[in-house]
């Protein structure tokens, strides 16, 4: 903590983690009146390996550390107090020192579907172009259109939009939660269910890390958890764990209550082309998150054909490559399945 008591918040630099921080010091405000007065917040915008290299997908120079390393190393050596992250984007593994302490309520888990071509991506005309950097989405969405043809889509939620309004593509899918959270929802063309795209493991939900032993950050930070959404966040986390530790593949994962109080959780696992997918459900008492993202992890590795592992590990695209920037990828890339941002 800094000599001041000013509580140094770390952010990416996107409009959208920009906002995204934004909205949470406005809540940490709210809650504590001692973080109003003058100076006695800042913002400190560290740019990550992520941010920097745009021109190659994340599955190919280290997937999702290279949107957490640099912030982790600023809190480790007390540069900041507490990281704002899209939990999405976040790998499995936490580096030993901090804490991942606060797990917000969860906004719309659904991906968003923008095109001037199709009200959906099921009406999308023959063999139209779907641009997108993630291999989750491009598997589930091949998976249903064989017949479509997937671009690569990397950038902010701005650039994205750029490149469809340029003709790049006939369609794009965005993170419906990081386009409410931008005021930008009505860019939707609509909102593709649950049903139909099963969501990336976090989606939706903003977490802070901070500093283990930082009595005063965890202080603060602790009104901000919601305990359904945590509960939903350790479900799918231990299913995303379990499967990162076998391989590296497109997976989807959401944890949400039921009627009845227990926890349901629903996963899948696919080819990187989308010819064949697994997919499970099954349900659980709350207290049990865990437990059940493991059990649901394991179902889909006994569930998935063998020719699905033959896939993922004969696709050398999907193979990580540390980028040269990345110092410890063994520890940081644990989770390769989505594109982060958006």
């Amino acid at each position: 903590m800094a000599d001041n008591n000013k509580l140094r918040i770390g952010t990416r630099g996107s409009p959208l983690a920009l906002t995204q921080t934004g909205h949470v010091v406005e809540k940490l405000k709210e809650l504590h009146p001692i973080l109003r007065g003058k100076g006695m917040t800042e913002m400190v915008v560290i740019k990550t390996t992520g941010d920097r290299v745009q021109n190659q997908l994340l599955a190919s120079i280290g997937g999702k550390g290279l949107f957490t390393k640099e912030l982790d190393e600023a809190m480790l050596r007390d540069e900041i107090d507490i990281a704002i992250h899209s939990m999405k984007d976040m790998p499995t593994f936490i580096p030993e020192g901090i804490l991942l302490h606060a797990i917000m309520k969860r906004e719309d888990p659904r991906d968003a579907f923008i095109s001037n071509k199709a009200a959906s991506f099921k009406d999308l005309p023959q063999g139209a172009t779907l641009g997108t950097a993630s291999l989750r989405r491009k598997a589930q969405i091949l998976n249903q259109r064989p017949d479509l043809k997937v671009v690569p889509f990397r950038g902010n939620v701005d650039t994205r939009l750029r490149k469809l309004n340029d003709g790049e593509a006939d369609a794009t899918l965005l993170a419906y939660a990081g386009l409410k959270r931008l005021g930008k929802g009505d860019v939707a063309t609509s909102a593709i269910e649950i049903e139909d795209l099963l969501p990336a493991v976090g989606q939706g939900i903003l977490a802070a890390t901070c500093r283990e032993g930082d009595k005063r950050a965890h202080a603060l930070l602790a009104p901000l958890g919601d305990a359904e959404t945590v509960s939903a966040a350790l479900a799918e986390r231990a299913m995303l764990a379990v499967l990162d530790g076998s391989c590296q593949t497109p997976i989807g994962g959401f944890a949400q209550m039921n009627g009845t109080g227990n926890l349901v959780l629903r996963g899948n696992i696919a080819r990187p082309d989308g010819a064949e997918i697994a997919e499970i459900e099954i349900s659980g008492p709350v207290a049990e998150a865990e437990q059940l993202g493991k059990k649901a992890a394991d179902q889909l590795l006994l569930k998935a054909a063998p020719s699905i592992i033959e896939a993922i590990k004969s696709d050398q695209s999907y193979i990580i490559r540390p980028h040269p920037e990345m110092e410890s990828p063994e520890n940081l890339t644990k989770n390769v399945n989505d594109n982060a941002e958006n």
